[in-house]
C-alpha cells in the first residue's frame, strides 16, 4: 500500500488515508490536516506523513504550531470498541 493512498474505515464507512510508520505498519489516519504544537505529556498523538509519531496538542489555528499531520482514525472512529482485541487474562 502506497503512503498516503485513501480508502473507507470498514467499521465506519468514513474515508481514511493510510499512512506507513517508521515500524512499516499501515496506520489509518483521518484525511484532513491537524496543526499541531509539540508537547511532552500533550494529550493528542499526531500522525506525520513520514510515518513519524508526535506528542502534542491539535491547535484551531496554524499560527506559531510546529507542523501539521493527522489524526489516528483509531482515536476518532465511532467504532473504535470493534478494532480493540480482548486481553487474554493473563495480559491483565
Amino acid at each position: 500500500m502506497a503512503r498516503g493512498s485513501f480508502g473507507t474505515c470498514s467499521k465506519c464507512g468514513k474515508r481514511i488515508i493510510w499512512i506507513k510508520t517508521k515500524a512499516g505498519k499501515n496506520m489509518p489516519c483521518d484525511p484532513a490536516f491537524v496543526h499541531y504544537v509539540e508537547q511532552k505529556g500533550g494529550k493528542d498523538r499526531i500522525v506525520l506523513s513520514n510515518g513519524d509519531v508526535v506528542v502534542g496538542t491539535v491547535q484551531d489555528y496554524a499560527e506559531n504550531t510546529s507542523g501539521y499531520g493527522y489524526i489516528s482514525h483509531f482515536a476518532t472512529c465511532e467504532a473504535a470498541k470493534m478494532f480493540r482485541r480482548k486481553r487474554k487474562a493473563a495480559d491483565r
